[in-house]
Protein backbone atom coordinates (compact mmCIF):
# COMPACT_ATOMS: atom_id res chain seq x y z
CA UNK A 1 0.00 0.00 0.00
CA UNK A 2 1.10 3.42 -0.57
CA UNK A 3 0.73 6.52 1.11
CA UNK A 4 1.13 9.21 -1.82
CA UNK A 5 -1.61 11.58 -1.93
CA UNK A 6 -4.54 11.23 -4.80
CA UNK A 7 -3.69 11.67 -8.19
CA UNK A 8 -6.10 12.80 -11.07
CA UNK A 9 -6.94 10.21 -13.51
CA UNK A 10 -9.21 10.60 -16.26
CA UNK A 11 -11.24 13.38 -14.46
CA UNK A 12 -11.18 12.10 -11.25
CA UNK A 13 -9.02 11.08 -8.11
CA UNK A 14 -7.74 8.28 -7.39
CA UNK A 15 -7.15 7.99 -3.30
CA UNK A 16 -4.10 6.27 -1.59
CA UNK A 17 -4.46 2.92 -0.58
CA UNK A 18 -3.16 3.22 3.18
CA UNK A 19 -4.87 4.99 5.71
CA UNK A 20 -3.54 7.63 7.56
CA UNK A 21 -6.43 9.72 8.06
CA UNK A 22 -8.27 9.04 11.29
CA UNK A 23 -12.14 7.83 10.98
CA UNK A 24 -14.67 9.76 12.82
CA UNK A 25 -18.06 8.76 14.20
CA UNK A 26 -20.27 8.72 10.97
CA UNK A 27 -24.17 7.98 10.56
CA UNK A 28 -25.82 8.77 7.04
CA UNK A 29 -27.51 6.39 4.49
CA UNK A 30 -25.82 4.41 1.73
CA UNK A 31 -26.97 2.60 -1.28
CA UNK A 32 -24.33 -0.10 -2.09
CA UNK A 33 -23.85 -1.85 -5.73
CA UNK A 34 -21.58 -5.01 -6.27
CA UNK A 35 -19.97 -3.94 -9.52
CA UNK A 36 -20.06 -7.22 -11.23
CA UNK A 37 -23.36 -8.98 -9.91
CA UNK A 38 -25.12 -5.40 -9.82
CA UNK A 39 -26.50 -6.57 -6.28
CA UNK A 40 -27.55 -3.28 -5.03
CA UNK A 41 -28.30 -3.01 -1.22
CA UNK A 42 -29.46 -0.27 1.11
CA UNK A 43 -27.13 -0.09 4.26
CA UNK A 44 -26.02 2.77 6.62
CA UNK A 45 -22.82 4.06 7.68
CA UNK A 46 -21.11 4.32 11.22
CA UNK A 47 -17.68 6.01 10.29
CA UNK A 48 -15.63 7.24 7.45
CA UNK A 49 -12.61 8.93 7.10
CA UNK A 50 -10.47 10.91 3.95
CA UNK A 51 -9.86 7.41 2.33
CA UNK A 52 -12.67 4.76 3.30
CA UNK A 53 -16.03 4.43 5.40
CA UNK A 54 -17.28 1.34 7.35
CA UNK A 55 -20.90 0.67 6.06
CA UNK A 56 -22.97 -2.05 8.59
CA UNK A 57 -25.00 -4.66 6.32
CA UNK A 58 -26.81 -7.49 7.26
CA UNK A 59 -24.92 -9.25 3.94
CA UNK A 60 -21.60 -7.83 3.75
CA UNK A 61 -19.71 -8.26 0.62
CA UNK A 62 -16.61 -10.49 0.20
CA UNK A 63 -13.45 -9.19 0.66
CA UNK A 64 -11.86 -7.24 -2.67
CA UNK A 65 -15.62 -6.64 -3.95
CA UNK A 66 -15.40 -3.20 -5.97
CA UNK A 67 -18.39 -1.29 -5.29
CA UNK A 68 -19.99 2.12 -6.28
CA UNK A 69 -21.52 3.62 -3.53
CA UNK A 70 -24.17 6.72 -2.78
CA UNK A 71 -23.99 8.17 0.61
CA UNK A 72 -26.53 10.53 1.24
CA UNK A 73 -27.09 13.27 4.53
CA UNK A 74 -29.14 15.86 4.38
CA UNK A 75 -29.29 17.73 1.56
CA UNK A 76 -25.81 16.68 0.16
CA UNK A 77 -25.11 13.12 -1.63
CA UNK A 78 -21.42 11.71 -1.54
CA UNK A 79 -20.35 9.30 -4.72
CA UNK A 80 -17.43 7.18 -5.14
CA UNK A 81 -16.27 4.01 -6.00
CA UNK A 82 -14.77 1.90 -3.65
CA UNK A 83 -13.03 -1.72 -2.47
CA UNK A 84 -13.74 -4.26 0.01
CA UNK A 85 -10.92 -4.14 2.28
CA UNK A 86 -12.10 -5.83 5.36
CA UNK A 87 -15.47 -7.86 5.95
CA UNK A 88 -17.17 -8.66 9.13
CA UNK A 89 -20.40 -10.41 10.33
CA UNK A 90 -22.42 -6.61 10.88
CA UNK A 91 -20.60 -5.10 7.88
CA UNK A 92 -17.77 -4.18 5.21
CA UNK A 93 -14.85 -1.44 5.49
CA UNK A 94 -14.38 0.76 2.13
CA UNK A 95 -11.24 1.96 0.46
CA UNK A 96 -12.31 4.89 -1.49
CA UNK A 97 -10.70 4.08 -5.04
CA UNK A 98 -11.80 6.61 -7.32
CA UNK A 99 -13.77 10.41 -6.12
CA UNK A 100 -14.67 13.27 -8.47
CA UNK A 101 -13.02 16.40 -7.88
CA UNK A 102 -17.07 17.68 -6.76
CA UNK A 103 -17.87 14.80 -4.54
CA UNK A 104 -14.03 15.59 -2.23
CA UNK A 105 -15.63 18.31 -1.46
CA UNK A 106 -18.84 16.92 -0.31
CA UNK A 107 -16.97 14.98 1.76
CA UNK A 108 -14.26 17.90 2.94
CA UNK A 109 -17.50 19.23 3.93
CA UNK A 110 -18.49 16.29 5.96
CA UNK A 111 -15.07 15.98 7.53
CA UNK A 112 -14.19 19.79 8.55
CA UNK A 113 -16.26 20.04 11.78
CA UNK A 114 -14.93 16.71 13.32
CA UNK A 115 -11.27 17.97 12.31
CA UNK A 116 -11.74 21.05 13.82
CA UNK A 117 -13.04 19.72 17.36
CA UNK A 118 -10.04 17.44 16.90
CA UNK A 119 -7.73 20.26 16.59
CA UNK A 120 -9.04 22.44 19.18
CA UNK A 121 -9.29 19.41 22.02
CA UNK A 122 -5.61 18.77 21.14
CA UNK A 123 -4.19 22.13 21.58
CA UNK A 124 -6.63 22.78 24.41
CA UNK A 125 -4.25 21.84 27.36
CA UNK A 126 -1.44 23.98 28.22
CA UNK A 127 0.77 20.96 29.09
CA UNK A 128 1.05 19.87 25.77
CA UNK A 129 1.63 23.26 23.84
CA UNK A 130 4.63 25.25 23.91
CA UNK A 131 4.44 29.56 22.74
CA UNK A 132 7.16 29.74 20.78
CA UNK A 133 7.60 31.26 17.05
CA UNK A 134 9.31 29.27 14.97
CA UNK A 135 10.58 30.16 11.17
CA UNK A 136 8.43 28.24 9.02
CA UNK A 137 7.42 28.21 5.22
CA UNK A 138 4.04 27.28 3.94
CA UNK A 139 3.57 25.93 0.62
CA UNK A 140 0.53 24.22 -1.07
CA UNK A 141 -2.73 25.80 -2.82
CA UNK A 142 -4.99 28.76 -1.00
CA UNK A 143 -8.61 28.65 -1.33
CA UNK A 144 -8.83 29.79 -4.51
CA UNK A 145 -6.79 26.59 -6.21
CA UNK A 146 -3.66 28.64 -7.02
CA UNK A 147 -0.20 27.67 -5.95
CA UNK A 148 1.32 29.63 -3.10
CA UNK A 149 4.37 29.77 -0.74
CA UNK A 150 4.56 32.10 2.44
CA UNK A 151 7.00 32.44 5.00
CA UNK A 152 5.61 33.12 8.48
CA UNK A 153 6.36 32.35 12.48
CA UNK A 154 4.15 30.04 14.70
CA UNK A 155 2.32 31.39 17.64
CA UNK A 156 1.77 28.07 19.38
CA UNK A 157 3.60 24.50 18.51
CA UNK A 158 3.06 20.97 19.74
CA UNK A 159 3.74 17.32 18.81
CA UNK A 160 0.49 17.57 16.67
CA UNK A 161 0.94 20.72 14.97
CA UNK A 162 0.79 24.47 15.45
CA UNK A 163 -1.16 27.65 15.12
CA UNK A 164 0.29 29.92 12.75
CA UNK A 165 -0.43 33.50 11.00
CA UNK A 166 -0.71 33.81 7.26
CA UNK A 167 -1.87 36.30 5.04
CA UNK A 168 -2.90 33.73 2.05
CA UNK A 169 -6.33 32.50 2.60
CA UNK A 170 -7.07 29.16 3.23
CA UNK A 171 -9.69 26.55 3.61
CA UNK A 172 -10.36 23.45 6.43
CA UNK A 173 -9.30 20.21 4.99
CA UNK A 174 -6.89 21.16 2.72
CA UNK A 175 -3.37 19.94 2.52
CA UNK A 176 -0.39 22.21 3.17
CA UNK A 177 3.39 21.62 3.27
CA UNK A 178 5.18 22.86 6.06
CA UNK A 179 8.94 23.77 6.38
CA UNK A 180 10.86 24.32 9.76
CA UNK A 181 13.14 26.58 8.05
CA UNK A 182 15.90 26.22 10.59
CA UNK A 183 15.85 22.37 10.72
CA UNK A 184 15.49 22.12 7.10
CA UNK A 185 12.56 19.83 7.88
CA UNK A 186 9.20 19.08 6.23
CA UNK A 187 6.01 17.63 6.75
CA UNK A 188 2.44 17.34 5.37
CA UNK A 189 -0.19 19.07 7.55
CA UNK A 190 -3.86 19.70 7.21
CA UNK A 191 -5.44 22.68 7.73
CA UNK A 192 -7.86 21.93 11.07
CA UNK A 193 -8.71 25.46 12.30
CA UNK A 194 -9.20 28.89 11.10
CA UNK A 195 -9.43 31.39 13.71
CA UNK A 196 -9.41 35.24 13.79
CA UNK A 197 -7.90 37.90 11.62
CA UNK A 198 -5.04 39.95 13.27
CA UNK A 199 -4.09 42.63 10.38
CA UNK A 200 -3.87 41.42 7.40
CA UNK A 201 -3.19 37.71 8.61
CA UNK A 202 -5.20 35.67 10.19
CA UNK A 203 -5.03 32.28 12.68
CA UNK A 204 -4.60 29.15 10.70
CA UNK A 205 -4.55 25.81 12.56
CA UNK A 206 -2.33 23.05 11.27
CA UNK A 207 -2.13 19.56 11.97
CA UNK A 208 0.25 17.17 11.14
CA UNK A 209 -1.14 13.81 9.00
CA UNK A 210 0.92 11.68 12.06
CA UNK A 211 2.04 12.98 15.56
CA UNK A 212 5.09 14.40 14.65
CA UNK A 213 7.03 15.69 18.22
CA UNK A 214 10.58 16.11 16.57
CA UNK A 215 9.78 18.18 13.96
CA UNK A 216 10.01 21.39 16.25
CA UNK A 217 13.45 20.28 17.94
CA UNK A 218 12.33 21.45 21.44
CA UNK A 219 11.44 19.30 24.67
CA UNK A 220 7.96 19.74 25.11
CA UNK A 221 6.47 19.84 29.06
CA UNK A 222 5.88 16.81 30.41
CA UNK A 223 2.32 15.33 31.06
CA UNK A 224 2.30 16.12 34.90
CA UNK A 225 3.67 19.12 33.97
CA UNK A 226 2.08 22.31 36.03
CA UNK A 227 2.55 26.16 35.79
CA UNK A 228 4.42 27.38 38.92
Amino acid sequence: MSDGTPKPAGGQVGLAERRTDPRYNFAAAVEITDEKSGIRTSASVSDISQRGCFVEMDSPFLLGTETTLRISKGTDTFEARARVVHSKTNGVGLLFTAVAQEQLQILEKWLRPFRQKEWLVLHRHRTQRVLLQVPVRVSGRNALGSPFEEEAQTVVINANGALLLLATQMNQGQTLTLLNIAAQQSAECVVAYLGQHHGQRAEVGVGFLLPNPGFWHVTFPPLDWTRP
